[in-house]
């Protein structure tokens, strides 16, 4: 049966189950990311139609993820309170300096610098999901679901990895994006290149990174290859032998 009504070159990139308590992430090729309330999606009634735009591309740029996130409502004030502390804290316990976190107050509600409150923190933490983000070079990271805000759909959106080379130009340095969803920290990793080489790694051992930031090394690729695929191994497929 035809699950939605397509463009001429265009393909569906992901089907996920969501409810109106959620948040849809769209993550794009060039870096990009958009984050919106699942009710901003009206309900259709027919397969065949063709929906809404849930992000605007620049040419060249192509959808590579959606996701589901929960929604939390934080004010903007709140979530970098909540992104410094936290931030800080796992500096001290890594003993290593950590990118700088951007909530982008600039351009919300965020008026000024906020003190939490131990149990707003306690409620934060528990809602906090990182979201994992993986470029074709084989450059990874985990990035806070609060550094991406909560805006309504259809916009550019914002940067979701600094995948460009200094100059701002070129992508071939970093590569552009092929995966980006959510993970837990038990979880394991599984990336494939197109040279046909693989590596598992575990979440635990990839840096938790500023939403702006490129992320560290997962996986060194040759001049010539690419990472061409990501997958999320759950800690509950493990212990089902999957």
């Amino acid at each position: 049966m035809i699950a939605m009504k397509l463009g001429e070159g265009e393909a569906i990139v992901d089907v996920q189950i969501a409810t109106e308590h959620d948040d849809v992430l769209f993550t794009t090729a060039n870096g990009q990311s958009i984050r919106f309330p699942v009710p901003d999606v009206r309900v259709f009634t027919g397969r065949t139609s063709m929906g809404v735009r849930g992000i605007a591309l620049e040419d060249g740029d192509a959808v590579i993820s959606l996701s589901i996130l929960r929604h939390v409502d934080a004010t903007g004030d709140e979530r970098a309170a909540y992104l410094k502390r936290a931030s800080a804290v796992r500096r001290g316990l890594n003993e290593e300096p950590e990118e700088a976190v951007d909530a982008e107050p600039e351009t919300e509600e965020a008026t000024g610098a906020i003190e939490l409150g131990e149990l707003r923190y306690v409620e934060l933490s528990a809602a906090e999901q990182f979201v994992l983000t993986i470029s074709e070079r084989g450059f990874g990271k985990r990035t806070s679901s609060y550094e991406y805000r909560t805006t309504g759909r259809g916009g550019k959106g914002i940067v979701a990895m600094d995948n460009r080379e200094r100059d701002g130009t070129l992508r071939a340095k970093i590569g552009r994006l092929v995966g980006s969803f959510p993970v837990e920290e038990q979880d394991q990793l599984v990336l494939v290149t197109d040279g046909g080489q693989l590596i598992r790694c575990g979440v635990s051992e990839i840096s938790i990174k500023g939403r702006k930031t490129r992320g560290v090394i997962v996986f060194s690729t040759a001049d010539d290859e690419r990472v061409v695929s990501v997958e999320r191994l759950s800690e509950e497929g493990e212990e089902n032998g999957e």
